[in-house]
């Protein structure tokens, strides 16, 4: 492998994992002693799969929205440039299956959703590239392959 890199995802060999799954990718420690954890929420297999841009963007809206609502330790939820997942990052926060437990209660809301919150042009930089159906399709394969979720590196 090359050079150790300033940004931890690219020194993750991304032929070696298998989504989807859940790895916390970070930890940092604030100057006051508050704990921020990033995790890999990753969607798609790396390389060879890719969520399309409106069920993407219309799934980071939903869940940035949506996972509020079952923890008020959320910092943020943002999507990954290659498309193939997104990164959630929490406060003092360390309970790995309680990250577990919001993101499927947060998936779950994605799948009841009746619209895509702050879809419009007031709210949204890009407001006419969203897909509800699209977002809802994502959320569904992820949660119905849940049992993977904790296992990251394929055999």
């Amino acid at each position: 492998m090359a050079e150790k890199m300033n940004v931890e995802s690219f020194n993750l060999d991304h032929t070696k994992v298998k989504a989807p799954y859940v790895r916390l990718a970070g930890q940092k420690v604030g100057d006051h002693g508050d704990e921020i954890y990033k995790y890999d929420v990753r969607f798609m297999q790396p390389n060879k799969e890719h969520m399309e841009m409106p069920a993407l963007h219309s799934l980071e809206h939903l869940m940035a929205e949506l996972s509020r609502n079952h923890s008020d330790k959320i910092v943020d939820i943002s999507p990954m440039g290659c498309q193939t997942g997104f990164y959630m990052s929490l406060i003092n926060h360390t309970d790995y299956d309680d990250v577990l437990v919001i993101l499927e209660k947060t998936l779950t809301d994605v799948l009841n959703a009746t619209e895509v919150p702050a879809c419009n042009e007031m709210q949204c930089g890009w407001a006419a590239s969203h897909s509800l159906e699209g977002a809802k399709e994502l959320a569904q394969a992820f949660l119905d392959k849940k049992s993977e979720w904790p296992q990251v590196f394929g055999e």
